[in-house]
């Protein structure tokens, strides 16, 4: 072989080595970049997911439930890169938490005079209380679970100032639901819930 041709032949191997060398590095360079991006792209849904958890509603379920099938379809992805890193959720930070104001406390005597009964006063009880109705039919009568049967109780809305007397006669889960009919006799029009109300024990 000729001096020429040697060194022709040595050329073209170092030509291809170096070649071979630029697209190892290439490769891996690129391997790394999918990595970081599938890296990111996973921490971020399960950072979501995360706060779901610590935070959750009505929707939060379905919302899990979708950005799994994401996380699965990423692990996939990062496992075909060769993608090893150890990719955790951020630490929930516990929410801060708006000062809780007073409750506003209700007066400690109900206003004189009118109302559906009106006239009979008595110790002001469960003050901030909010009434509703029972839902339970028949004459003026209201449930509590505060009171016994038999107790006479005495209920103002203090947005019309209109009051009932009424006697308990169910017991419930509140300090005093009044039935429809009582109810009827104290509401506004177009209301289901006295909001500002004086309770009293009558006698």
């Amino acid at each position: 072989m000729s001096g020429r041709a040697r060194k022709l032949l040595i050329g073209v191997a170092a030509a291809t080595l170096a070649g071979g060398a630029f697209a190892v590095s290439t490769g891996m360079s690129s391997a790394g970049e999918n990595c970081a991006g599938l890296d990111g792209a996973l921490r971020n849904n399960l950072d979501f997911i995360a706060a779901q958890r610590a935070d959750p509603d009505a929707l939060s379920a379905a919302r899990i439930a979708n950005r799994q099938a994401v996380v699965d379809l990423i692990n996939q992805r990062r496992a075909t890169a060769g993608c090893t890193g150890d990719v955790q959720a951020a630490p929930i930070k516990a929410p801060t938490k708006a000062p809780t104001k007073a409750p506003t406390k209700a007066p400690t005597k109900a206003p004189a005079g009118g109302g559906a009964t009106g006239g009979a006063t008595g110790d002001v009880v469960c003050q901030g209380s909010t009434v509703t109705l029972s839902g339970e039919g028949g004459a003026p009568a209201a449930s509590s679970g505060t009171f016994p049967v038999g107790t006479t109780l005495k209920v103002t809305n203090l947005d019309n100032n209109k009051s009932i007397t009424v006697k308990v006669a169910t017991p419930s889960g509140s300090c005093i639901l009044l039935n429809n009919a009582a109810f009827e006799e104290v509401r506004e029009a177009g209301k289901f819930l006295i909001r500002r109300a004086v309770i009293e024990r009558v006698g």
